[in-house]
């Protein structure tokens, strides 16, 4: 999904929170907000291991043309084709926040809260594009790789 989208849907949780818990500090809440989009850091890297090259503009076209390629195939050419391993989009992550969370600090809950945000924003999309959910778990992710078409 498209980084504005994620912009738009950050700022909206953000300030819905705000009006459910209005005890939230502007820090927790800007916290959700950037890590509701920050989590895609991790298609920067995956870009960067593939291609070698820093360029966020590059990057972002790269990921424009694949997702145009993919959504050129028929369904079942869909989910054979591989769209990268990111370290962040999983449920493993979010166990790791929750537990940071309530055991080291508040500033991992904030962050948990912005990357599940992200991942319910990302799934349907991801299923609607490819009938696939392999953001849903970094271990089914990295047991299929092998299948699909780099």
């Amino acid at each position: 999904m498209r980084p504005n989208v994620h912009i738009l849907f950050g700022i909206f949780f953000a300030f819905l929170i705000y009006f459910i818990f209005p005890q939230i500090s502007l820090i927790g809440l800007l916290i959700v907000f950037f890590s509701s989009v920050l989590i895609d850091v991790d298609h920067y890297f995956y870009y960067f291991i593939r291609t070698k090259n820093l360029n966020l503009t590059k990057c972002y076209g790269w990921y424009d043309a694949h997702l145009r390629k993919i959504l050129s195939l028929p369904m079942s050419g869909r989910k054979k084709v591989y769209t990268g391993f990111y370290i962040f989009h999983g449920i493993e992550p979010l166990i790791v926040l929750f537990f940071l969370g309530i055991s080291v600090s508040q500033f991992f809950m904030f962050t948990l809260t912005g990357f599940l945000l992200h991942w319910i924003i990302d799934t349907p999309h991801e299923y609607y594009i490819k009938r696939t959910l392999h953001k849903i778990s970094l271990i089914y992710s990295y047991t299929q790789w092998k299948k699909l078409e780099k």
